[in-house]
């Protein structure tokens, strides 16, 4: 099952330098009947199994926890991605999103669920020999084991590369390893780490390390903020010996390892956040419709459509981002041997620039729902007799896992600069020809009067502002930009603005077909998106430009900006609130 019919070349970031047609991107309304039938089996695992244990899995219940992973091995939840040579399903990334957004809506599950599918079995799926997947990958496919994956330590967290396990070969070839990961999920009841180390303080390398090796053991549970239900522990090794056959990916490679698996892991953080956020979105639309204040419900009053209506448009948003994305993995593994793990690597290296944007992104809009939630239930959302309070708690850590937010803001741009100066990607003659058009007579822009056409014009100047900050930010630093963190970062904040609103536009162009009856809903959400991102890239813009010019420099630039972003705005009053009350009406977030 796969959710394009040929394979493509897909090259990360093409999207800011070309124009994407409508009618070729990827959408939930496109999802297949097969597609829709998982997703029936997902809902009902996770309403009916994790989210009636909640509050025992809250306890800690690690045997809860277990019993749990391996119910959804038995449902084939755990190998959508993998191979049915070694106990997987074999579906198309489209079916692992649908099972994630679903598994999302689980609480603290959501990190066990993913530390075994992202951090255990895909670096397995990908890198592992064929002695590795036969030994240890069905395992973890069926819930029997369970993974965990320990890269951070105490003084090397968004440097991973710092770290200071060390591992020293043997005689016989094997490994000597010691040292301590710090928070791990899955720690606590995890029968094989995936650890990284240095071999003779120096080589980052890989290793598969079972819990039974002599000189393995587990440090006492963090007492967290949230996710209660997830255990994180250090990992200790104390001169384990690890055989040479477990060394997964090469000697001195392992940052292949590490960074492709944070990868997919930031796309499927995005992925369980959508699924999050359409949780918290269905109760504060029915906590809203209930509450009277005032003798009317909630529901009717202006501030409370703006927070619902703002909620639904950066979910749509993001989910749009998240499919988009997932039509390319797909477009680019179509037809090919899934046994053959070596392009999915090569993909997931090729968009890590999305996965990135999606990560911060997904992030960011459910920390904003959530706490949004919160605000909505008024004081019942801080207490624990409502989710409102657990949800809030348990989103903060997002920022922080798979790359911290400040670390994947460097690394967007921060990508795209490398790959254009390997000449992997156009950008710099892009920038050059944007420097000459800002140059030339403006000329006069007709208003256009095709479906969401002003949106489209907004998001063509989106991505020229992005090109002209990074061009100029090349010209002024050069070498020494990667130093220029708060530059990079407000470039990363026009990219993933512009992104997600491409997305948006996209999706809601292709509803007036796919899905007509919610069509108006969907242009408005994008609309809203649109109006918004704007000003937000306006303010990073203006912000990055002054950082790296002033006097007639600073005022020229300053000039081409506002030619470049002249976009009308639309009254998101009437959106918002058009978003709202089709939420409230229909008891959640539904805009497919």
């Amino acid at each position: 099952m796969t959710t394009t019919a040929t394979p493509a070349e897909i090259k990360g970031g093409a999207w800011l330098l070309e124009e994407s047609a409508p009618g070729d991107t990827f959408t939930p309304e496109r999802l297949s009947d097969e597609h829709r039938l998982i997703d029936q089996t997902a809902e009902e695992f996770v309403s009916k199994e994790i989210i009636a244990n909640h509050e025992q899995l809250e306890t800690k219940d690690w045997e809860l926890a277990r019993q749990l992973v391996r119910r959804a091995g038995e449902l084939g939840l755990m190998g959508t991605d993998v191979p049915e040579a070694y106990g997987g399903v074999e579906l198309d990334k489209a079916s692992s999103v649908i099972v994630g957004c679903r598994i999302g809506q689980g609480g603290s599950f959501g990190s066990t669920y993913g530390a075994q599918t992202g951090l255990a079995i895909l670096p397995l799926q990908c890198f592992g020999t064929e002695d590795q997947k036969t030994r240890y990958l069905e395992k973890l496919v069926s819930g029997e084991w369970v993974g965990a994956y320990c890269l951070s330590e105490s003084g090397s967290g968004s440097d991973a590369l710092g770290a200071k396990t060390r591992a020293t070969c043997q005689e016989d070839g094997s490994y000597k390893i010691s040292g301590e990961k710090m928070w791990i999920t899955n720690g606590g009841f995890a029968d094989l780490f995936v650890v990284f180390a240095k071999v003779d303080g120096e080589h980052f390398t890989a290793f598969l390390v079972e819990r039974t090796y002599p000189g393995v053991s587990t440090g006492k549970e963090e007492h967290k903020m949230g996710l209660h239900g997830s255990s994180t522990t250090p990992v200790i090794l104390q001169d384990v010996v690890v055989p040479a056959g477990n060394v997964l990916g090469e000697v001195g490679k392992g940052h292949k390892v590490a960074f492709n698996t944070l990868n997919y892991g930031r796309f499927k953080l995005a992925v369980m956040a959508s699924g999050g956020a359409t949780t918290a979105i269905g109760e504060s639309a029915r906590y809203a419709a209930e509450r009277h204040q005032f003798g009317r419900p909630i529901a009717s009053f202006g501030a409370i459509k703006y927070k619902l209506g703002e909620m639904t448009a950066r979910a749509y948003a993001v989910e749009s981002g998240i499919y988009l994305t997932t039509g390319l993995l797909d477009a680019a593994l179509a037809d090919h041997d899934a046994n053959d793990a070596g392009l999915f690597r090569d993909t997931l290296e090729e968009l890590a620039v999305e996965c990135s944007i999606l990560k911060v992104a997904g992030s960011e809009m459910l920390h904003y729902v959530f706490d949004e939630n919160v605000q909505i239930h008024g004081g019942n959302g801080f207490v624990k007799d409502y989710p409102a309070e657990r949800h809030y708690r348990d989103s903060r850590v997002n920022r922080i896992f798979e790359g911290t937010n400040e670390i994947n803001r460097l690394l967007i741009p921060g990508t795209l600069i490398k790959r254009a100066l390997k000449g992997e990607l156009p950008l710099i003659p892009a920038a050059k020809r944007l420097q000459d058009e800002i140059m030339s007579p403006p000329s006069l822009s007709e208003p256009s009067d095709e479906l969401l056409g002003e949106q489209r014009k907004a998001v063509a100047a989106f991505k020229k502002t992005g090109i002209m900050v990074l061009g100029l930010a090349m010209q002024r630093y050069g070498e020494k930009l990667t130093e220029e963190q708060e530059i990079l970062s407000w470039a990363a904040d026009i990219l993933i603005d512009t992104f997600l609103a491409e997305s948006a536009v996209l999706r809601a162009l292709q509803a007036a077909n796919d899905a007509p009856s919610s069509a108006a809903l969907q242009q408005d959400a994008a609309s809203v998106w649109v109006n918004d991102a704007t000003y937000r890239i306006e303010a990073a813009a203006r912000s990055a430009l002054a950082a790296m010019d002033e006097g007639d420099t600073l005022r020229m630039n300053l000039g081409a900006l506002r030619r470049l972003l002249k976009v009308t705005p639309v009254n998101t009053t009437a959106m918002r609130r058009r978003l709202a009350d089709a939420v409230v009406d229909r008891a959640g977030y539904s805009l497919g």
